[in-house]
């Protein structure tokens, strides 16, 4: 009976689809006409595609692989340049087309060189990994639907290549761009899974040899700690995000409201792209995806919404291996020697002969002699360390977002993520048309309780693990291994029983610290150190989310309009917590210079917002960065961090600091260098240009503290020069009782990365304007609007 009125479903939206584009204008449908007579659902894979304004695609397809193949045909339409180069670097040809010296541009690795990260991905792809993780079964491996949107994304990028000419200069005529399989999808899937784990140590992985006769030092355990602290540290990373669920007792309505914000790179292959995905009677989604991506990662329907949140789990670990006296590529394991794996490499050069290196591979992992330039971990005669990062048997992600796109309920979203366990470095917020609210921190992380790293931690990792969730634990020890939970779909992560949760809060919020103040007045507790810390000084950009979001669940009756608001009040903690302070101990400084004097004005006279005209926001933004990186935590402020008060504490500046006056007149000189007034407007130096136009980005910095966060880069001779980071697909949605979903959003960047098309800088305008999408979700909606285009799509 359900298979008979979904196919009744079907032929009726088919029918309905025929008639109207039929009483479209011509300017409408003829686009359509000349390329495609048969019905849209006709033989083979095919879509129609309703565009909508700002080029947004509502794709409607008869089943799973023609609905990947509108996805691919319309994400190439936008983004073909962006999407091969990533191609380009998944199946390691990087060096082949561009040289092996020239830098990646970091959104699949952090390879520092193209022949490292093709080292990486070659060993990859010659080993068979994706191959081996599509044919795991489910619910370890990928379903059937997502292999089968896998292949229709592949087949529909194919087609627009072979349809379309290609106008965007960065690949026009370039000979690195070209078809594409089902396995470079689903590769691509796999480098965004270990983006935290083997992605962080690809330098490392593939320049690992034996030692020499050289003798080599063992890492020091305290600057190791640091360094491992600082590179899994928020205001380090170049991605992050805030959101925030309300449940119906807040609400106008009753019902749920939830505002996401993730913070992602402006350009390369970690962008968003915005779409509806429609199968009748079977899916319905509206929301972001990742470049190359065949689901909507971060979205809503009529009856759930959902962001995510990067989080604070710690997605490796390594293993310290003591090595057989012998040979230094044999580890002991109990007493008993056993042999890495070697794994010969070649990589086609550019302009020069074949590259061929060697990588070794342990039972745990690949062996790494480094995690960035600041994280040395030597191979010596005596120890090496391997890798372990459980997302690189995880190839379920997509499964996790499909299954989110289905949801009817955040308890559905529980379900949804006990069953698939795939997303490998993020936390859910959701919140439902019934009023219910979830955060969760459902990722996969390796199995590293705090028992086995008190029983298995060696010496280094007796200081990295509290220091950072970094294990480092004893290789050579059998009963060491990280075991399983039985709940868990793969050896070695924990089950979902474990994972950190809170349940209809009257909010849930997260800025990228743990889970311990989702809800200041519900913290969660309970959970191992790997997952994040308890008790400890949380960022800026929390302290302020949570403070916000808490005065408005505490005046209620909040609607949309109030997450609007929320996500362009653009309030720096910082300056709430220190302005006030500077502006005073700035008069009393001995330098009476007018530059300092007019300093002292500007900081007393600032509105503590990063809004377009705030004038004096610039200069306690430099003022602020060179405070913060001189003068140490500790010493920063007076009222020391209390756990009995996390979110009003540390406060009350600490101005007699030595760092204070030397920050201060250093951030004037700063200005001044760059030949910028001390109480220059914000939107006149804080931009991206656009086809030559620039235009002004609102937002603040990660030290700051601000919601709508935007880093720029600083350039001393004329001050920032472009956005390159920040608040990317943000999304307000709620329910008033209606059949459709209250939803506004702004993809800050727009959808197209090609300056020839009309969708290159529209949006940006909009974000530039604090200026919102409405979206357009139901049927009735997409049909009304004024920029309709409908395009038939098939191979």
């Amino acid at each position: 009976m359900l298979f008979r009125t979904r196919l009744r479903r079907l032929a009726l939206t088919a029918i309905a689809l025929v008639t109207a584009v039929s009483a479209l204008p011509p300017a409408a449908s003829a686009d359509s006409r000349d390329r495609n007579d048969q019905h849209p659902f006709g033989g083979g894979l095919s879509a129609v595609i309703r565009y909508t304004e700002y080029g947004i695609p509502h794709i409607l397809a008869k089943d799973y692989a023609s609905l990947g193949f509108g996805t691919g045909w319309a994400q190439a339409a936008d983004q073909v340049c962006v999407l091969a180069d990533g191609f380009v670097t998944v199946r390691g040809e990087r060096s082949r087309y561009f040289g092996p010296d020239a830098a990646p541009d970091g959104s699949l690795s952090s390879a520092t060189k193209n022949l490292s990260s093709d080292l990486y991905f070659r060993g990859i792809r010659d080993a068979g990994t994706v191959e081996k993780l599509l044919a795991t079964p489910a619910p370890a491996g990928p379903g059937r639907q997502v292999k089968e949107l896998m292949r229709g994304w592949a087949a529909g990028y194919n087609a627009w290549l072979k349809q379309r000419p290609i106008t965007d200069p960065a690949c026009k005529n370039a000979d690195w761009v070209g078809p594409v399989t089902t396995l470079d999808v689903a590769r691509r899937g796999f480098a965004v899974s270990v983006l935290g784990g083997q992605g962080r140590g690809i330098d490392g992985i593939t320049a690992a040899q034996p030692p020499g006769q050289a003798p080599v030092g063992a890492p020091e355990a305290a600057a190791t700690a640091k360094a491992a602290r600082e590179l899994f540290a928020a205001e380090s990373a170049d991605m992050g995000s805030n959101a925030v669920a309300f449940s119906g007792s807040t609400t106008a309505s009753g019902r749920g409201l939830l505002l996401g914000n993730p913070h992602y790179p402006w350009q390369g292959g970690r962008r968003f792209w915005q779409s509806q995905q429609t199968i009748p009677g079977e899916l319905n989604v509206s929301g972001a995806s990742l470049l190359g991506t065949a689901v909507v990662n971060i979205g809503f329907n009529d009856k759930v919404a959902w962001s995510h949140t990067v989080a604070t789990g710690v997605t490796l670990n390594l293993h310290q291996l003591t090595l057989d006296p012998a040979d230094p590529t044999a580890y002991l394991v109990d007493g008993r020697p056993e042999r890495m794996t070697k794994r010969t490499v070649t990589v086609q050069v550019k302009d020069g002969p074949p590259v061929i290196r060697t990588q070794w591979w342990t039972r745990y992992g690949p062996v790494v002699t480094s995690l960035g330039p600041t994280l040395p971990l030597p191979w010596s005669a005596t120890t090496a360390y391997a890798l372990n990062d459980p997302n690189a048997s995880n190839l379920r992600a997509s499964d996790t977002a499909l299954a989110f796109g289905r949801s009817r309920s955040t308890d559905d979203v529980v379900r949804a993520l006990r069953r698939t366990q795939g997303l490998p470095w993020i936390n859910t917020i959701a919140a439902d048309s019934k009023g219910h609210t979830l955060f969760t921190q459902s990722q996969v992380l390796p199995r590293i309780t705090d028992e086995l790293a008190q029983r298995c931690s060696t010496p280094l990792g007796r200081v990295t693990y509290p220091a950072s969730g970094v294990a480092v634990l004893d290789g050579s020890r059998g009963d060491c291994a990280l075991g399983s939970d039985e709940d868990a779909v793969q050896p070695g992560i924990f089950g979902p029983s474990k994972m950190p949760a809170l349940k209809n809060a009257p909010y849930a919020e997260n800025s990228n610290d743990s889970a311990w103040l989702a809800n200041a007045d519900r913290p969660i507790t309970g959970y191992e150190r790997v997952f994040g810390s308890i008790g400890t000084p949380r960022s800026l950009r929390t302290r302020g989310g949570i403070e916000d979001v808490a005065a408005m669940a505490g005046r209620g009756r909040l609607t949309v309009a109030d997450l609007q608001k929320q996500q362009f009040a653009n309030r720096v903690p910082a300056g709430d917590l220190a302005a006030a302070d500077t502006a005073k101990a700035c008069v009393a400084l001995p330098d009476k210079s007018a530059d300092l004097k007019q300093a002292c004005d500007v900081l007393a006279t600032w509105d503590r917002t990063m809004n377009p005209d705030s004038r004096g926001a610039l200069l306690f933004d430099r003022f602020w960065r060179g405070l913060t990186a001189s003068v140490p935590a500790a010493e920063l402020w007076k009222v020391p961090f209390s756990a009995a008060d996390p979110v009003r504490t540390p406060n009350t500046l600490n101005t007699a600091s030595p760092g204070f006056a030397r920050a201060l007149t250093n951030a004037v000189a700063e200005l001044r260098t760059a030949g910028i007034p001390l109480d220059a407007p914000l939107s006149e130096h804080q931009f991206v240009v656009r086809n030559d136009k620039r235009i002004p980005v609102p937002g603040g910095t990660e030290g700051l503290g601000v919601w709508n966060k935007v880093e720029p880069v600083w350039s001393p001779a004329v001050g920032y020069t472009q956005v390159v980071t920040g608040s990317s697909h943000v999304q307000a949605v709620g329910w008033d009782g209606g059949h459709c979903p209250v939803a506004r959003t702004l993809l800050t960047y727009s959808q197209s990365s090609n300056p020839n098309s009309p969708h290159y800088s529209d949006q940006t305008e909009l974000f530039s304007g604090e200026r919102w999408v409405t979206s357009r979700f139901c049927e009735r909606d997409i049909w009304r609007s004024p920029a309709l285009k409908v395009v038939w799509v098939r191979g």
